[in-house]
Order: C-alpha cells, then sequence, then structure tokens
C-alpha cells in the first residue's frame, strides 16, 4: 500500500538527527562546490564530454547515500553526487573520471558519469535510464544465491525514466522476489524537456506502487531533514525484508539537463513554486533554526578547500598513454584474461 508524507518526518532522537544531518549536509555542500567547479572546467575546455549537475537534487540523492552502509550497493545516475560522496566515493575518483586521470577506479577509459567502483558497491551507471532498477535487481539476486544476508541495493533514477520498460521490468521482478530494494525517483517534473503531464496520467507517480505491490512514500525532495529521515526508514524496512520501496521526492532541477542546455523551457510557474525551493538554502535555513549556523559556514569552508585540493591534485595526474597501456579489462578468477572495451 502507497503511503505519503508532505514535509518533513520527526526524527528518532536529536542525536541521530545531528549525526545524519552532518553527514548529509557534509554531502550536499561538497556536491554543490564540486559541481560547480566542474561546469567551470567544462567551461573552459578542460572536460571532454557532457557535464550534468545536481543542482537542487542534493538533499534527495545525499540522503539516500547516507542511508547505506558497507556492504550495500549503490547505483546512482547523473545527478547523484551528493549520493556519491555519501556512500564514500572520493572526491578525487569523481575528479578523476572528468578530467581523464589513468589513476581512478575507471583509469581515463571511461566516460565522467558512468564511473563506478565495484569495491565500494558503486555500480557504473547505464545510460539508458531506467536500466539500473534491472541492473541493482540481478545484482540482488546474485547475492541472494550466494547466501549473502543484511545487504541493500538502492538506486535513483527520474520521473521520466518510470516510463521504460527496464524500470518494469526491474521493479516487477524486485516486488515478486521481494528482494531489498529501494528505488529513489526524482520527479523533477521534466524528462529532459517533456513535462510530466506528455509522460505518465496518474496524479503522482507513488501512486503506482499499489499496482507492483511495493511500499511507496512521497517526499519534498527540497527538504533535507525530510529526505533524510524518510530514505532511513526506506532502507531499514528494506534491509528487515519488507521487500522493494519506492520512494518519489518532487523538486525541480535547477539548472538545464546539462551544461550545454539553457532550460528555458522550464515552466516559470514551476521555478516560483514550492517545487523550485533549493534545497541548500532550506538546509542552511534549518541549520540557523537548530543554532548550527556557524557549523554550515565551517563545513563548506571544509569543502571549498577540499575541492581545491582535489582538483590541483588530479591535474597534475597522467592520462592513459596507448604505448603503456595494455587495455585489459579485467581477470577472471581462473586466472584467464578477458580483454575488454571502454
Amino acid at each position: 500500500m502507497a503511503t505519503r508524507t508532505a514535509g518533513a518526518v520527526a526524527p528518532r532522537s536529536e542525536q541521530e538527527l545531528l549525526l545524519r544531518g552532518e553527514r548529509l549536509g557534509r554531502a550536499m555542500i561538497r556536491a554543490r562546490l564540486l559541481e560547480e567547479k566542474l561546469g567551470s572546467l567544462y567551461r573552459a575546455g578542460r572536460i571532454v564530454g557532457g557535464v550534468y549537475l545536481g543542482r537542487g537534487q542534493e538533499a534527495l540523492s545525499g540522503a539516500g547515500g547516507v542511508a547505506l552502509r558497507k556492504g550495500d550497493v549503490f547505483a546512482p545516475l547523473i545527478r547523484d553526487m551528493a549520493g556519491r560522496l555519501a556512500f564514500g566515493e572520493p572526491m578525487e575518483d569523481a575528479l578523476r573520471a572528468y578530467l581523464g586521470s589513468r589513476l581512478g577506479p575507471m583509469k581515463g577509459r571511461d566516460g565522467n558519469i558512468h564511473r563506478g567502483d565495484l569495491s565500494r558497491g558503486i555500480l557504473p551507471m547505464i545510460s539508458h535510464l531506467g536500466a539500473m532498477v534491472s541492473t541493482v535487481s540481478g545484482v540482488l539476486m546474485a547475492k541472494r544465491m550466494k547466501k549473502e544476508r543484511g545487504g541493500v541495493g538502492l538506486t535513483c533514477v527520474g520521473d521520466g525514466a518510470t516510463s521504460t520498460g527496464s524500470f518494469h521490468e526491474g521493479l516487477n521482478l524486485a516486488a515478486v522476489e521481494r528482494l531489498p530494494l529501494v528505488v529513489v525517483v526524482a520527479d523533477n517534473g521534466y524528462a529532459y524537456s517533456t513535462p510530466r503531464e506528455r509522460q505518465f496520467a496518474c496524479v503522482d507517480l507513488v501512486d503506482r506502487a499499489k499496482g507492483y505491490g511495493v511500499a511507496g512514500v512521497a517526499v519534498d525532495g527540497t527538504d533535507p531533514i525530510a529526505c533524510g529521515e524518510v530514505l532511513h526508514r526506506a532502507v531499514e524496512r528494506a534491509r528487515r525484508g519488507e521487500g522493494p520501496q519506492l520512494v518519489v521526492g518532487t523538486l525541480l532541477r535547477l539548472c538545464g539537463h546539462g551544461e550545454h542546455d539553457d532550460g528555458l523551457y522550464i515552466d516559470s510557474t514551476m521555478k516560483s513554486s514550492g517545487r523550485g525551493r533549493d534545497c541548500m538554502q532550506v538546509m542552511g535555513d534549518q541549520m540557523k533554526k537548530m543554532g548550527r549556523e556557524k557549523d554550515w559556514l565551517s563545513w563548506r569552508e571544509d569543502a571549498f578547500r577540499e575541492v581545491e585540493e582535489a582538483v590541483a591534485k588530479v591535474s597534475a595526474e597522467p592520462v592513459p598513454d596507448p604505448f603503456e597501456e595494455d587495455w585489459w579489462a579485467t581477470q577472471m578468477g581462473s586466472g584467464t584474461e578477458v580483454l575488454g572495451s571502454s
């Protein structure tokens, strides 16, 4: 049965709120400042390929990363920098993918948003949106067959991805098998430039949960405290064996689809609505109400230094050398090497 929540949910304890809030707040700030730097590097010609920013989505994405723990599986999409950093991806590794360093997990072979690190439980993204729902469901099935218990898989999609066949097949499989899957839908009103009324006819995407037989909850994606609590509880329910969880966060993409897109098609009334609030501003206001404004400013200073130091470090690292690189993708347990492409 689908359930809803319109705003913040009462936390279990003040201490838990403070600890979780700090992890989320730091992840949000680090993601925002890092992506602002990536945008600058892209415009300066330092980055090849697309740059897609998560401006406005940091609270929902970061909350998912904070809710997970070591041993879980995370499959982020293009606007999930906050979730990646919260789950443990080093900022240097993110930059290594964008700047083509051979020292990162992808060894400079793959595009910036398709990066992953299986040793950390981060799956490389597939561009066909909705595909990661099927992928994570498959990983969870494999873990079950290997008698691995207690892990959760979480993936993020946009509202447009919910219209794909892969989303349906993956969530349907997870529901039938009662897999510990959490699907976070960032309902930002547009699938690239296609408005939601041209994507689906249901009033609210969370209503789809009932049709799949999974738990569903809606949350204000601009409210960090609400996102933190809702995602924490959803991951807990999945970990307890209560089956898949569908979390729909209502928000607005506060930029174009990518740095190449001006986003002029976004409805001005939507921008001025509650959906158009900047979660960073909301988090700052929440911190101020809790008497922690100095902490918020301190986290920002820490993040700014970290970004500048990481950019300087990665900029000096080597890129792939075709005369030295053997391009072997992996080595099987039997000792047989498999030649792969990027």
